[in-house]
C-alpha cells in the first residue's frame, strides 16, 4: 500500500512538473510569435516609409565610400581581364593537347584568389552579372550597381589595353586578344573561312551557364547563414570550381574552335571588343542580354521559394518593392 501511495505521489509530481514546463514552452512560443509578428509589422512600416529615391539608393551616388569601393571593382576587373585573356592565349599558343581543361582550371584558381582579395573591399563582384543580380535581390541599391558596373567596364577596358601592350600584333590578332567570340575568320584556299557557332546557340549557353553560376555558387555568398557557416575560403573556392566547370563545359559542348565559351561576364567581353573591334562585335549583345535574363530568372526564383529558405542581409532595395513604390 505504502509503495503504491509513494509511486502515485511521484507520478503526480512528475505530471505537475511536465505541465509546468509545457506551459513555459507554450508561453515562450507565443511570445516569440508575437515578437516575430511585431517585427514584421515594424519592418513593414519601415519599408513602406521609404521614398522612391531611398529605394533607388540615390545617396550612394554621392557616397565617397561607394566610389572608393568601386576602385576595387575597377582594378579587380582589369586584373581579371588581363589574367583570363592571357590564360586563353597562352593555353592555345603553347599547343596544349587539352587547352580547354587547362583554361578552366587556371580561370577557376584566378577567380578564387581575386574574390578573396576583393571581397572585404567591395564585395568582389567583378562582373555586371553579380552587381545586377545583387541589386534585383536587394542586397545593394541600383545606384551602387550602376557605379560598380561602370567601374567594371572601365577596368575591363584597361585590362585589355594592358594585354595589347605586352603581346605582339600577330598574337593579338590570331587569338582575338583572348576576348569573347562566337566566330573566328581564318584564311582558306578559297578565301576567308568563318568558324564558330550560331548566335542562338551562344545565347542559350549564356543564359543557362549564368543561371547555373547564380544558382549553384553565388547563392552561397548571398545567404549569410551559409556564407558564415562555410567561411569565405570555402564559398569562393566553390564559386571558382563552378566557373571552371562551366567554362570547360561551354567550350567542349559545341566542339567549335571559333567559339570562346560562355562569358558570364559582359564587362570582360566588352574590354577586348573595344580594343580589337572587328568580329568581336559580332553577336556581342548575346553576352549582355543572356546574363541579364538569367539574373531576372534567378530573382524570380528567390521570390518563389519560402522566405525562410533564403536569408540575405538587405532587402531594402528589393526590385519588386521598388516597382510597387513606382506604381
Amino acid at each position: 500500500m505504502e509503495v503504491r501511495n509513494v509511486t502515485s505521489w511521484n507520478e503526480e509530481q512528475d505530471l505537475m512538473e511536465y505541465n509546468f514546463v509545457a506551459s513555459l514552452v507554450e508561453e515562450e512560443r507565443l511570445a516569440s510569435g508575437n515578437r516575430m509578428e511585431q517585427w514584421e509589422v515594424d519592418h513593414g512600416k519601415k519599408e513602406s516609409s521609404l521614398t522612391f529615391g531611398e529605394r533607388l539608393g540615390l545617396e550612394d551616388l554621392y557616397s565617397l565610400n561607394v566610389w572608393r569601393a568601386s576602385v576595387g571593382e575597377l582594378l579587380g576587373s582589369a586584373v581579371l581581364v588581363f589574367m583570363i585573356d592571357t590564360i586563353v592565349i597562352s593555353s592555345y599558343e603553347t599547343q596544349n593537347k587539352s587547352p580547354n581543361i587547362l583554361i578552366a582550371i587556371l580561370i577557376g584558381i584566378t577567380i578564387t584568389i581575386l574574390l578573396l582579395a576583393l571581397f572585404p573591399i567591395s564585395g568582389g563582384h567583378m562582373t555586371p552579372v553579380i552587381s545586377f543580380s545583387a541589386a534585383l535581390v536587394g542586397l545593394i541599391s541600383l545606384s551602387r550597381a550602376f557605379i560598380y558596373i561602370f567601374a567594371q567596364c572601365v577596368g575591363a577596358l584597361l585590362g585589355a589595353l594592358a594585354l595589347q601592350a605586352v603581346v605582339s600584333h600577330n598574337i593579338a590578332q590570331t587569338y582575338s586578344l583572348g576576348g569573347c567570340t562566337l566566330t573566328v575568320i581564318t584564311p582558306g584556299l578559297k578565301g576567308p573561312v568563318v568558324t564558330g557557332i550560331e548566335t542562338s546557340q551562344a545565347f542559350w549557353l549564356e543564359v543557362i551557364c549564368t543561371f547555373i553560376l547564380l544558382f549553384a555558387s553565388v547563392w552561397l555568398a548571398y545567404d549569410h547563414r551559409q556564407a558564415k557557416a562555410l567561411g569565405d575560403l570555402v564559398v569562393f573556392s566553390i564559386i571558382g570550381i563552378i566557373v571552371a566547370l562551366l567554362v570547360f563545359i561551354s567550350t567542349s559542348l559545341t566542339g567549335k574552335k571559333g567559339y570562346a565559351g560562355a562569358g558570364m561576364n559582359p564587362a570582360r567581353c566588352l574590354g577586348p571588343a573595344m580594343v580589337r573591334g572587328g568580329h568581336l562585335w559580332d553577336g556581342h549583345w548575346v553576352f549582355w542580354v543572356g546574363p541579364a535574363i538569367s539574373c531576372m530568372a534567378f530573382y524570380i526564383y528567390t521570390k518563389i521559394i519560402p522566405s525562410n529558405h533564403f536569408q540575405a542581409n538587405g532587402y531594402r532595395y528589393d526590385f519588386f518593392n521598388l516597382l510597387k513604390a513606382l506604381i
